[in-house]
C-alpha cells in the first residue's frame, strides 16, 4: 500500500504532464525526457503484455515517444490525463504490430501453399538485373521527397500512414509525394525504353 507522501507526490506527478505535454508542443526536449522517466515502464509492461516480446515492446516504447512529441499539441486534458493518452497511444501501436504480425504469418501460410516457381534462366537473371539497374537509375532523377516517400512505400512496405508519421510530414502530403513520383519514374523509364 502507498504512503499518503507518495501518493500525494504520484498525484502531484501526475498532475504535471499536462504542462509538460505543452512544454513538449513547444519543441522541449527536457520536457519530453520528463514525460519518459514517468511513463516508459508503463509503456514498456502494456507493449510487453500485447505482445509478448520484449524486443518489440522495446520498439514500441521508442515509437510511442516519438509520437508524444509529434502529437503533443493534440493532447486534450478534458478528454482525460496525460498518462493515460500516452498509454492508449502504445497500446494502439502495440495491437498494430500484433495485427501486422498476425498478417505477415497468413501470408507466409498463404505463400506455403502456393507452387514453386520454376528456376530463372541466366538469361532472366541478366534482363532482372538491368531492369533493377534502369529503375534504380531513374529513381535518382527524382526528386529527394519523393524518392524517400516512394523506397519506403515499395521497398520497404510502409503505408502511407506509416510513412506520415516516421517523417512527420501530413498524409496528404506523402500520398501526393508518392503519386507524383511514381507518374514522373514511369515517364522516366518510357523515356529509357527508347
Amino acid at each position: 500500500m502507498l504512503s499518503s507522501t507518495a501518493r500525494d507526490e504520484g498525484a502531484k506527478a501526475a498532475g504535471d504532464d499536462a504542462p509538460l505535454l505543452g512544454r513538449v508542443a513547444r519543441g522541449d526536449g527536457a520536457a519530453l525526457k520528463a514525460l519518459y522517466e514517468r511513463h516508459a515502464a508503463r509503456v514498456m509492461a502494456v507493449a510487453l503484455r500485447v505482445l509478448g516480446a520484449r524486443n518489440e515492446a522495446e520498439e514500441i516504447v521508442q515509437e510511442c515517444f516519438v509520437e508524444v512529441w509529434r502529437r503533443a499539441r493534440e493532447f486534450d486534458p478534458r478528454r482525460g490525463g496525460a498518462a493515460a493518452w500516452i498509454t492508449t497511444m502504445a497500446r494502439n501501436r502495440a495491437i498494430d504490430r500484433l495485427r501486422k504480425r498476425g498478417s505477415s504469418a497468413r501470408t507466409i501460410d498463404a505463400a506455403a501453399g502456393e507452387p514453386v516457381a520454376a528456376p530463372r534462366s541466366p538469361l532472366e537473371d541478366v534482363e532482372a538485373r538491368l531492369e533493377r539497374e534502369r529503375i534504380g537509375a531513374a529513381m535518382v532523377q527524382l526528386p529527394e521527397e519523393q524518392r524517400r516517400s516512394i523506397e519506403l512505400a515499395f521497398f520497404e512496405g510502409r503505408t502511407h500512414q506509416e510513412i506520415a508519421e516516421l517523417t512527420g510530414t501530413p498524409l496528404g502530403t506523402i500520398k501526393t509525394r508518392v503519386r507524383l513520383g511514381m507518374e514522373k519514374l514511369a515517364a522516366l523509364l518510357r523515356g529509357s525504353r527508347t
